[in-house]
């Protein structure tokens, strides 16, 4: 009988779904932030542009370039004429301080009529936002002037992108 108790025993115990001993398992709970900045924002500064100044220029063309702190040289058979005003374009950026943020700006095309000029632009690739979240930097470029254009007040534009690194 005792051998018939034992075996009962043994097959109750192997027959039984096993159950994790205590220490078998953990759970621990995570954490999760999240933080919304201020959206970056470009603007361009009033009244400022880009200005290659007022030139003449032979047949053979040249480049009028422009910093970025505005002094204009010219090239080739383009010269600038005396009391010529160039300038730097300038753009403020507003957002979350303290943040870097990058810059890319395309090229252009200035027109008078079905006359054309193209331009490409000169521009920091990055800047910082200060303490108060704000920014300001300027954007210069080198014109290239077709021989034998027309005298006439060229215009155009370009593009600016700033976003957050």
């Amino acid at each position: 009988m005792k051998k018939l108790i034992v075996l009962a025993a043994t097959a109750a115990f192997i027959s039984t779904s096993a159950a994790a001993a205590p220490g078998d398992t953990a759970t621990a709970q995570g954490a999760a932030t999240a933080e919304v900045v201020a959206p970056i924002t470009l603007t361009h500064a009033a009244g400022a542009t880009l200005n290659f100044g007022t030139f003449t220029t032979g047949d053979a063309g040249g480049t009028v370039v422009v910093d970025r702190t505005g002094v204009g040289t010219a090239t080739g058979e383009v010269t600038l004429l005396g009391g010529s005003v160039e300038a730097a374009d300038r753009f403020n950026v507003a957002g979350d301080a303290g943040r870097t943020f990058s810059i890319a700006a395309t090229g252009g095309t200035v027109n008078n009529g079905s006359q054309s000029m193209n331009f490409t632009t000169s521009v920091a690739t990055s800047g910082a936002l200060s303490a108060t979240g704000t920014a300001t930097f300027a954007v210069g470029g080198t014109l290239t002037v077709v021989g034998g254009r027309p005298a006439g007040a060229y215009t155009g534009s370009y593009n600016v992108t700033v976003a957050y690194n």
